[in-house]
């Protein structure tokens, strides 16, 4: 497969290409970047790679590729992944797959059309000891789930790179929003795993500690599902790096902690490291494993999988956040999955004196 990476920023640069470089079978043959410092830097790493400054220029020029990587800040992603799936290429795409419910349902609508996969960059799913959840919950050893807990601490924002705008995950107009856009979608996905299921409703409360910047750093959100909730809380402003996971079943639970695996039965607590580097931004083990899934969706044409499906409904969760908070955390009914048919919702904002209004 011939690709080209759309965005040669941190996570490109420090987690994309080096694990394509490390696979067999996968060549990127261009990269596009509107800095002149990132494609020195990608004409560096990969000798007689072509680079261009803009999405537009690599896909007139390039006519034999079988793919892109789409790793821009996300107020571009829907632009890009519709030319490139209008010109027939399969997208890989860094989350979230857009900034709005609507968006995220154009591009299901554009993978179907144009009978593409466009997949998204759901990694935590590849890390080793979510790979142990798996494994756990696939055996039934647990029973069947009723809760679940997803907290995410972060000190600060990930930064991008010193040659563009390192701060851009904090500014509205490039990144949609904070922290909800910018992580939420790897506790939802994960969610999603956990309780076997998509979400019925939603409650959450945002907060802006750092004055500084126009977007949250801080969001809690309870999530009603058909059988069970579940709680996720996210941050930018905590004490130390970390992640921690409960899952609650009614013949056990698991617990995460980083690296550390906790798995509690009637039978006894087994206890185990699953090495997973969660404290490595860059990820490239679990990148390598998630191209691979990619690459299977491609060779089954499975255009609108189950992973976009899920994307889709992050985002879906995201906007549903921002409402909710903007409400008083006035819980919110969400949508059940993908419907090409189904017409866009109406946001609700909040008036002064707290009641709701449809926008």
């Amino acid at each position: 497969m011939n690709g080209a990476i759309i965005g040669l920023g941190t996570i490109a640069g420090t987690g994309h290409l080096p694990a394509y470089l490390a696979m067999d079978g996968v060549r990127i043959v261009a990269v596009a970047d509107i800095t002149p410092a990132r494609l020195e830097y990608a004409r560096a790493l990969c000798p007689g790679i072509r680079t261009y400054r803009t999405y537009q220029e690599l896909l007139a020029a390039e006519p034999d590729l079988d793919f892109v990587d789409i790793a821009t800040p996300p107020s571009h992603h829907l632009e890009i992944a519709e030319a490139a799936a209008a010109r027939g290429l399969h997208v890989l795409c860094e989350k979230p797959l857009t900034t709005s419910t609507e968006n995220a349902r154009r591009l299901l609508t554009a993978a179907a059309q144009h009978k593409v996969v466009i997949f998204p960059c759901h990694n935590y799913k590849h890390a080793p000891v979510i790979k142990a959840v798996r494994e756990v919950l696939a055996s039934g050893v647990i029973g069947e789930v009723t809760a679940s807990t997803l907290s995410t601490f972060r000190t600060t924002h990930a930064r991008g790179v010193a040659d563009w705008l390192p701060d851009w995950r904090r500014v509205q107009q490039h990144s949609g929003g904070g922290i909800a856009m910018d992580h939420g979608s790897h506790s939802f996905y994960l969610m999603f795993l956990f309780m076997g299921a998509f979400p019925t409703s939603v409650s959450a409360k945002a907060e802006r500690v750092n004055k500084s910047w126009d977007t949250e750093d801080n969001v809690a959100a309870s999530f009603s599902f058909p059988r069970g909730f579940s709680q996720v809380f996210l941050t930018w402003t905590a004490g130390a790096r970390k992640v921690i996971y409960t899952i609650q079943g009614q013949n056990g639970a698991i617990t995460i902690n980083d690296d550390e695996f906790e798995l509690a039965t009637a039978s006894g607590v087994d206890k185990r490291t699953i090495v997973s580097a969660f404290n490595d931004a860059s990820h490239t083990s679990w990148f390598t494993s998630l191209f691979e899934t990619f690459r299977s969706a491609v060779a089954s044409h499975d255009h609108v999988s189950r992973e976009l499906e899920e994307a889709f409904m992050c985002c879906h969760l995201i906007e549903r956040i921002y409402d909710s908070a903007s409400a008083g955390s006035r819980e919110l009914p969400l949508e059940r999955g993908f419907d090409p048919q189904r017409k866009p919702a109406r946001r609700l904002v909040a008036r002064a004196d707290g009641s709701l209004a449809a926008s």
